[in-house]
């Protein structure tokens, strides 16, 4: 039976291992399911059925490290992740994900942006590099003119939900006229 509904691509990026797949794993099996059986590159794409204000949408996610698996992508959005304990992860996306981003995708311009911090549960005071907080999250994606900046623990499930929340709202703007980008830069959340 096909999908009666609007179609919405969602591509995730950010460094291997920063918790992208877990993340979607963690959505598709639910949140009290453990452990976490990890989805395939191979079933992509991840799709989500969602309702939302009595409408019916379908979320296509992709997730790969690759930018030559970008090409023959269309996203409605683009989801850079980084992994909350590593800060390269943070730092890659301001020195190599938005590049690419913006490089793979010419019409970038119109396309929302939304930073995802993964594995807030691994958020350690006694990390060499230095703790990264959620402000100092924040402002990259500001400065990387980011929509949305969220943080969660697939691991745990802490604000999983809320993340996805997030994620499919800022989707789902996309198929309106207005599109799916904020008016003045980067929400918290």
């Amino acid at each position: 039976m096909a999908f009666e509904g609007d179609t919405v691509k969602i591509l995730l990026v950010g460094d291997e291992q920063c918790g992208k797949t877990t993340f979607l794993s963690r959505l598709s099996a639910g949140e009290n399911v453990n452990p976490i059986p990890l989805l395939r590159d191979i079933d992509q794409p991840f799709i989500f059925n969602v309702n939302l204000s009595a409408r019916k949408y379908q979320l296509e996610f992709q997730d790969t490290s690759s930018p030559e698996n970008w090409r023959l992508l269309d996203p409605d959005v683009v989801v850079i992740c980084y992994d909350i304990s590593q800060r390269l992860s943070l730092l890659n996306m301001k020195r190599y994900w938005i590049d690419e981003v913006k490089g793979a995708f010419p019409r970038i311009d119109g396309v929302p942006i939304v930073v995802l911090g993964l594995k807030r549960d691994l958020r350690s005071e006694t990390d060499p590099n230095g703790v990264i907080y959620p402000q100092e999250a924040y402002q990259m994606a500001q400065s990387l003119r980011a929509d949305r900046y969220v943080e969660c623990s697939a691991s745990t499930g802490e604000l999983i939900k809320l993340a996805f929340e997030d994620i499919c709202a800022t989707a789902v703007k996309t198929t309106t006229a207005e599109g799916g980008q904020t008016e003045g830069g980067c929400v918290i959340l």
